[in-house]
């Protein structure tokens, strides 16, 4: 992407809050930054113009910030969330908004960071914005996040390898994410961002036998 000063000096902030962001969310290895580098890729691929990929590459650096910003104990903790913990953390897309906002995110950036966890089939949040409600540089993010997330160690579970991830992905198209999307996504090939760190920290299988919904806590703890 062919970027301006103000831009580039931008974009050094958003990574610098990126990176602070990864720490605290225990990522094995740069989270934000890569869920960058896919969402730009598929942002490539759908034809977005170049301010509306600035504009999505920003919220992906960005997209947790409103956790980092509430700082619970439960982001990193293993098992599965309370009720409460569950409502608690479904205000950290409106946070985020509010802090892009505050370190220069444009609106589009500050809505994107904001809808980045509705699902297609209108189940997500803050919104429960259902299909094409759902701006399409969020969809991007939803799937660029997801795979990232689970293809990574955190401190609660073991990362996928490629393939059992996109595996999973392909299961919830329809679902969690975006059909087209999902199928883009699935068709890019050759990009280092798309390598998994499972074979490293270990696999933690998903069966495809399993209907999607019997997984939902499985795959909503990845996404957390």
């Amino acid at each position: 992407m062919i970027m301006n000063g103000k831009d580039n000096l931008e974009h050094k902030v958003f990574r610098k809050l990126a990176r602070t962001t990864d720490e605290f969310e225990g990522y094995a290895h740069p989270h934000a930054e890569r869920v960058a580098t896919l969402a730009d890729e598929l942002g490539r691929v759908f034809g977005l113009a170049t301010k509306d990929r600035q504009s999505l590459h920003a919220a992906a650096l960005l997209h947790d910030l409103g956790e980092a910003t509430m700082a619970r104990d439960y982001i990193k903790r293993a098992g599965t969330l309370s009720a409460e913990e569950q409502l608690d953390m479904s205000r950290h897309p409106i946070i985020g908004e509010q802090e892009a906002a505050k370190c220069g995110g444009d609106r589009a950036t500050q809505l994107i960071v904001r809808w980045h966890h509705e699902w297609w089939n209108g189940t997500g949040y803050p919104d429960a914005l259902r299909g094409e409600e759902i701006p399409l540089a969020a969809r991007i993010l939803r799937v660029a996040d997801s795979y990232a997330s689970i293809t990574d160690a955190r401190p609660f579970r073991p990362a996928l390898t490629r393939e059992k991830a996109r595996q999973s992905m392909a299961a919830w198209a329809g679902i969690e994410f975006d059909p087209r999307v999902v199928r883009a996504f699935l068709a890019l090939a050759d990009l280092p961002a798309l390598d998994s760190f499972g074979l490293k920290f270990g696999e933690m299988s998903v069966s495809q036998e399993t209907p999607p919904e019997s997984n939902h806590s499985l795959f909503a703890s990845f996404s957390r």
